[in-house]
């Protein structure tokens, strides 16, 4: 089994690494999605210095979104900084011309520095270069590179030019205007640029260094100014077997920063000023002790195994996540973080329901700072609810801007049969996601145990989804029930569904607990209740919620013990799915029909009875789970990198453990696999924390469900151990699981239950269970 990209290597004995030895060139932007570098402000792709075809140079700072008229707001693709053009005796390094050997490139998961090594040789010169890169952990405005030349065989003159290159776009748009342009103090090279709509400004600085050997040198940069570029130019005569580095330090500062002092010139120059004297490893050296103290100290995964593929898939897959994760409450996380421009930059469901236990069961301020968004995305979310006619707060599918009413694009790609752009109905019916923001905000709460968040906003979100929910269900006559019609649920082959059982179960769901905070509210909290009370009249959403929780038509297990996915879903003509479950290409089966025939057809692009199913497995027995899935699961295309990880813990908890294992190799190869088209938009970080739900909530057996902390693992058979710890209601709890046993502990008083036992852990006690 192979989890890693083709071509990628993984140390044996390093779990915390993942590279190439070789340059490959028509594949780059996979690479690029691959070794991206993050702080949670600012991203950027694992792009090379040197120049090539096929790349995709992309760098994004959270929250700066822009917009053009007829098109949708995304994050704009700010100036490069990572360039640097090197020329040996007048000619351009580049690894498509002469003789390249010894080459590696590698990321280290552990701190995110980018490492490169290789030695080339073009005519007579051959020459030894090491580049090493990193975004700071600890300093969010901070990017730091630097290369090392060694001529190997012959005295060279190397040229190098760096600087600040304006004229990326997103595919084609330029969200920038003309650029000011400058040299300060006859060192630092600045640009200075706003977007064309947001008016968001920003400002970037480099600042370079350059020694031989150990001596700094003192050079001025001659400065070359293009449309939309900046660049600083250095020329040297280097001897053989001395070297010459080249540290570039970068700083990027936008006029929405929170830390914002001045303005984004001044305060970008003035902090280069101070960084600037230090040396490339003293920097790093920082970085990398905010991702160990702050970060991997509270973020534990240890899986001892035949060898360390899964380790380092989880350990991948943390990476990102934390190197995605907005650091303030006025953004969240994007489907592919900052990647790159697929979703462009926006945030979906995938942020409740696949991403939140991880971050709310490691670190769980970043789980509270996603949530907070999601309040201040009331704003946008009330505003669509009124443009639909209805009330409360409809949350948008895709999230940019936490004051837009709905972000989502409106044409896609083109129809098969028509050859006309298919409009997109997600904004207007995939509607489902405003159940999972609610979802989502209880899961925190009771995890967590933030009664101070939920008397501030969490309440208040989920009573306004309620509200939503209360005018959005329709009364259906002939049946003698409210209903829920004309939808997309999360299989997005069936556009226009009634009776979605995952949605009307969420639905129900989310106004049974409004009517139950409201309940609780009068009884235990009168000044919050009568804060809420003069935004939603609660006497009068109470009464509304509990008629039409009493009355929602909920889909039931039929004579099969089958939940019908829809009210037509079981009718529709069953096809073989197997080529494109085996496909590797997302979307083949578009080859083959358009949206309107799949619509009619027993086909699941993704999970979504059997999410249902996993999401409130407490109202569910094993019997009807396990006959959902022998229904589903082989007509189940997984055409969304969320399917995985939700059928790998449901084959896990129905005691489907091949299958189980299986689910989960697929869900690692979603990104590390090897098909060279997946990510070159950018990773999917949905996946990734589909990676950590399965080991941790599968394999580890984490529930957190009515009773409160279950733990029933069960390990792969060619794992030898799982070890790990989560956050449980502000307690930090470590779990040891073997074939034979687990055991439990944690510095705090706490309970659990495994199966039908309950079990009671005092401080530092270790609890052995045989299982």
């Amino acid at each position: 089994m192979v989890y890693m990209l083709f071509g990628i290597s993984t140390k044996k004995d390093d779990d915390w690494w993942i590279g190439v030895t070789a340059l490959d060139t028509p594949h780059l932007s996979k690479y690029e999605s691959l070794m991206f570098q993050g702080n949670g402000y600012l991203g950027i792709r694992g792009s090379l210095e040197e120049h090539y075809l096929n790349e995709k140079r992309d760098m994004f700072v959270l929250g700066t979104f822009d917009k053009f008229e007829n098109e949708a707001t995304e994050l704009p693709n700010l100036p490069d900084i990572v360039n640097i053009e090197i020329q040996v005796n007048g000619k351009l390094l580049s690894l498509n011309h002469g003789e390249t050997t010894d080459y590696q490139r590698g990321l280290n998961l552990r701190n995110g520095e980018i490492i490169r090594s290789f030695n080339w040789q073009n005519g007579k010169d051959k020459l030894h270069f090491e580049f090493r890169r990193f975004v700071s952990m600890s300093n969010c405005h901070l990017f730091v590179s630097q290369v090392k030349i060694t001529p190997l065989s012959e005295n060279v003159r190397l040229q190098i030019k760096s600087g600040i290159d304006g004229q990326q776009t997103n595919s084609g748009t330029q969200h920038f205007v003309e650029a000011n342009k400058r040299l300060f103090n006859a060192r630092f090279v600045q640009m200075q640029t706003q977007t064309q709509n947001s008016l968001v400004k920003f400002a970037l600085t480099e600042y370079h260094r350059l020694f031989l050997n150990t001596s700094e040198l003192i050079l001025n940069p001659r400065l070359q100014l293009e449309r939309r570029q900046i660049f600083a130019n250095y020329s040297i005569d280097v001897e053989k077997n001395k070297c010459l580095t080249f540290v570039k330090y970068a700083d990027v500062f936008a006029s929405n920063d929170k830390d914002l002092q001045v303005n984004v010139s001044k305060d970008c120059l003035k902090q280069l000023e101070h960084v600037g004297r230090e040396d490339y490893q003293k920097l790093l050296a920082d970085s990398t002790r905010v991702w160990e103290d702050k970060i991997w100290q509270n973020s534990s995964v240890e899986i001892s195994s035949h060898n360390n593929k899964p380790q380092i898939a989880v350990n991948y897959a943390r990476y990102q996540l934390f190197a995605n994760v907005p650091r303030d409450y006025s953004k969240n996380i994007g489907a592919k973080g900052m990647t790159g421009e697929g979703y462009k930059g926006h945030a979906f469901w995938d942020t409740e329901i696949f991403m939140m236990p991880f971050f709310m069961m490691n670190i769980p301020s970043y789980a509270h700072n996603l949530l907070i968004y999601r309040y201040l995305n009331l704003i946008g979310a009330q505003k669509k609810a009124r443009q639909g006619g209805y009330h409360g707060a409809q949350f948008p599918w895709e999230a940019a801007m936490p004051e837009d009413a709905e972000s989502a694009p409106l044409w896609g790609s083109a129809d098969i049969i028509t050859g006309e752009p298919m409009k997109i109905l997600s904004g207007e019916t995939e509607i489902h996601v405003t159940g999972d923001v609610a979802f989502g905000v209880y899961q925190y709460i009771k995890n967590t145990g933030d009664q101070e968040f939920a008397r501030r906003m969490g309440y208040e979100i989920i009573l306004q989804c309620a509200k939503f929910w209360a005018s959005r269900v329709s009364w259906n006559v002939s049946i003698d029930q409210f209903e829920i019609i004309d939808v997309i649920g999360p299989d997005e082959y069936k556009e226009h569904a009634s009776n979605n059982a995952f949605t009307n179960y969420m639905v129900h769901w989310c106004m049974r607990k409004g009517a139950e905070i409201i309940t609780q509210l009068r009884r235990d909290d009168l000044i919050t209740y009568d804060k809420l009370d003069k935004k939603m009249d609660l006497s009068k959403l109470f009464k509304e919620l509990i008629l039409k929780t009493s009355k929602l038509y909920l889909p039931e297990p039929n004579n099969k013990e089958i939940i019908a996915q829809d009210d037509n879903y079981l009718s529709y003509p069953r096809i073989n799915v197997d080529k494109y479950r085996a496909s590797d290409n997302v979307s083949e089966i578009f080859r083959d029909f358009d949206l309107k025939q799949l619509d009619k057809l027993q086909v699941t692009k993704q999970a979504d009875v059997l999410l249902l199913l996993l999401l409130f497995e407490d109202d569910f027995s094993k019997d009807i789970i396990k006959k959902n899935w022998d229904y589903y699961e082989p007509k189940t295309i997984h055409d969304s990198s969320l399917s995985f990880s939700t059928h790998a813990i449901l084959a896990n908890d129905i005691g489907l453990y091949n299958k189980a294992f299986e689910y989960f190799e697929k869900n690692c190869q979603i990104d590390l696999g090897t098909n060279m088209n997946s990510s070159v938009k950018g990773i999917h970080m949905a996946g990734l924390a589909g990676t950590w739900k399965i080991v941790i909530e599968g394999f580890g057996g984490i529930r957190t469900g009515k009773e409160g902390l279950q733990i029933q693992p069960h390990i792969p058979s060619t794992w030898n151990s799982l070890k790990y710890s989560i956050v449980w209601q502000g307690k930090r709890i470590k779990v040891l699981v073997t074939h034979t046993s687990f055991s439990v502990t944690s510095d705090e008083k706490f309970e659990f239950s495994y199966h039908d036992h309950n079990y009671h852990v005092e401080p530092k006690e270790k609890v052995l269970i045989a299982i």
